[in-house]
């Protein structure tokens, strides 16, 4: 059987599991940095920097409610509380966690690890029941070669291996090179996580020797080496650490003390450590302010920071999860009419001014009822058959309407008395005229004729008082 031309591409990017088993292995123990620091996903979370920020993005995920929706016709949605699958993702997706809970472990795991998996129990209808985490140090992912079809390899506690087809692991991957599987954040960028690491572990150590650099213990005569550690013991034991801090040293024999190493003012240890909450904010796409860094935040730009950090860091794992959860929890005929999508409004809670406006202008297009409002607000409808209404301001109108009733109507002057011949002569020459006229429009465009006749009659009421007067006294002169 020829093998079609996808299936060629396939081929070069299928691979057995048994293969990836050395490259997960160094993904779980981690490879040294050139720092000598060894750094893993776990032994990451130790630089207070980056704990920090993939809290942050974890916690902001976990918060906000995420809603499955019925699509209505022919536009529309409403919340599908009727359904399973909304209770698995607004409430709890499993028996033993509530929901933001799953939303915090499974963004903390994509962020780390690049990739975070659970496991989906389907009923025999279909229909997802419950979501159960899994380890990602316990997952391999691989191409079947034979059904060229993704599947999971997890490693049981008691050493067995379970092999998962792909519909039954919801897996969220993080920023991929192909779609299948995330990169390893950690792995890649472990250089700037591990001096991060060894500074923190640098100003303990120091700090832990009394805030002093080392030093040698010079001696003019030449010890052995039972004598070295002796030496080297005693003055640990007595000058090393907080406690033993101001303790006067005597040197005998001959013996001098020389400081060694540079000062922390001299290396700049205190704007290093500066730079790499910045560094680690660059590798979260986070505003270093959001990792209160605020050398160059000020009150005129930390709103706008926060805003970038809602479109640009929150949106696209918002994205990531709710394409996931349609793809993976939603049946294809499904899909058409449900979907399930992220309350991003309930970002806007902790700004009441912001809120407000929100509020007060989609009000004033008629966009909200006051029930909608108070729905937002998490408090009670109006017991009112109004608070259902949606109102506009009255000086608005239609686009296209827009130029045509800018101006009021002209008023009207009451007509003065006259005799019956002469509002009779009048009224047959203006009779005369606006047929030649009508008929005229008519024939030059039919399909205007309505703006002709709008247009043309807009000021009738002038025109027929201006005749009742000047045009008739200036015929009958001329007559």
């Amino acid at each position: 059987m020829k093998i079609p031309i996808i299936g060629k591409l396939f081929e070069k990017r299928m691979f057995s599991l048994a293969q990836m088993d050395e490259a997960m292995d160094k993904l779980i123990n981690g490879r040294p940095s050139v720092t000598g620091v060894s750094v893993t996903p776990d032994s990451a979370n130790s630089l207070v920097s980056y704990f920090a920020g993939k809290r942050l993005i974890a916690e902001t995920v976990g918060q906000i409610p995420l809603v499955e929706y019925r699509q209505l016709q022919p536009r529309g949605k409403t919340r599908a509380i009727d359904r399973i699958l909304y209770g698995l993702l607004h409430d709890s997706p499993n028996p033993e966690m509530d929901a933001i809970s799953f939303k915090e472990a499974m963004t903390e795991n994509a962020i780390g690890w690049g990739n975070a998996f659970a496991e989906i129990e389907w009923d025999s209808n279909g229909t997802p029941i419950a979501l159960w985490p899994l380890l990602v140090n316990k997952m391999k992912v691989g191409r079947d070669k034979d059904t060229k079809k993704i599947i999971y390899a997890y490693t049981m506690p008691d050493g067995t291996t379970s092999m998962l087809p792909a519909y039954r692991v919801w897996h969220l991957k993080g920023f991929s090179p192909d779609g299948m599987i995330g990169y390893d954040t950690v792995y890649l960028m472990r250089e700037a996580i591990a001096m991060g690491m060894a500074m923190e572990e640098y100003g303990a150590r120091f700090f832990g020797n009394g805030a002093n650099p080392g030093g040698v213990l010079e001696h003019p005569n030449k010890l052995s080496q039972p004598a070295q550690d002796n030496l080297r013991k005693s003055w640990n034991e007595m000058h090393q650490g907080l406690t033993n801090q101001h303790r006067i040293a005597i040197l005998e024999e001959g013996m001098t003390y020389k400081p060694t190493g540079i000062p922390n003012d001299n290396a700049q240890f205190l704007e290093s450590r500066k730079f790499q909450v910045v560094e680690i904010a660059r590798l979260l796409h986070i505003p270093p302010h959001m990792l209160a860094e605020m050398d160059r935040a000020t009150f005129s730009n930390i709103e706008h920071q926060g805003l970038e950090y809602l479109i640009y860091t929150m949106e696209p794992w918002f994205m990531r999860w709710e394409q996931t959860c349609n793809r993976k929890l939603l049946q294809p005929w499904e899909r058409k009419v449900f979907f399930c999508e992220f309350l991003r409004n309930a970002l806007l809670r902790g700004d009441t001014t912001a809120r407000a406006d929100y509020y007060t202008k989609r009000f004033y297009l008629g966009s909200l009822s006051p029930n909608d409002i108070r729905e937002l607000e998490n408090e009670n409808p109006i017991d009112d058959p109004n608070g259902d209404k949606y109102f506009v301001q009255s000086n608005m109108v239609p686009i296209d309407m827009a130029g045509k009733q800018q101006q009021p109507p002209p008023a009207v002057e009451p007509v003065p008395a006259a005799d019956a011949n002469k509002i009779d002569k009048v009224v047959r020459s203006i009779a005369d005229r606006d047929k030649a006229n009508i008929l005229k429009g008519y024939r030059k465009d039919p399909a205007k004729f309505p703006e002709f006749a709008e247009d043309y009659f807009r000021d009738f009421p002038n025109y027929m008082l201006k005749e009742l007067t000047e045009g008739s006294n200036h015929k009958e002169t001329q007559t």
